[in-house]
């Protein structure tokens, strides 16, 4: 009979300390998850200001080139062409 208590024990403290690790590895999930959340947050706000940034490059190409920068000529004229395209065909669209 010792031997099965000492066994029951043994299995009591390995029950224990197992159990200590499983608390211990979620909150450590817990917090790698709060992480993950915070860098996807991050990650959505970067790319809201890329977008914003990229806005605002092509706008500050198309005034530069309006203000006579040889560089977007090319480019502004393409724009400013492609904007009469669309003016043309919705008055067209309402005069039908």
């Amino acid at each position: 009979m010792n031997g099965l208590s000492e066994l029951i024990d043994s299995l009591e403290i390995k029950f224990f300390k197992l159990n200590q690790k499983l608390v211990q590895l979620e909150k450590k999930n817990k917090e790698l998850l709060e992480k993950i959340k915070v860098s996807e947050d991050i990650q959505e706000q970067q790319a809201v200001e890329i977008a914003e940034l990229k806005d605002n490059v092509a706008n500050l190409k198309m005034i530069n080139s309006l203000l006579g920068s040889e560089e977007n000529k090319r480019e502004t004229k393409l724009k400013i062409n492609s904007l009469i395209r669309e003016i043309d065909y919705c008055i067209a669209q309402l005069s039908d």
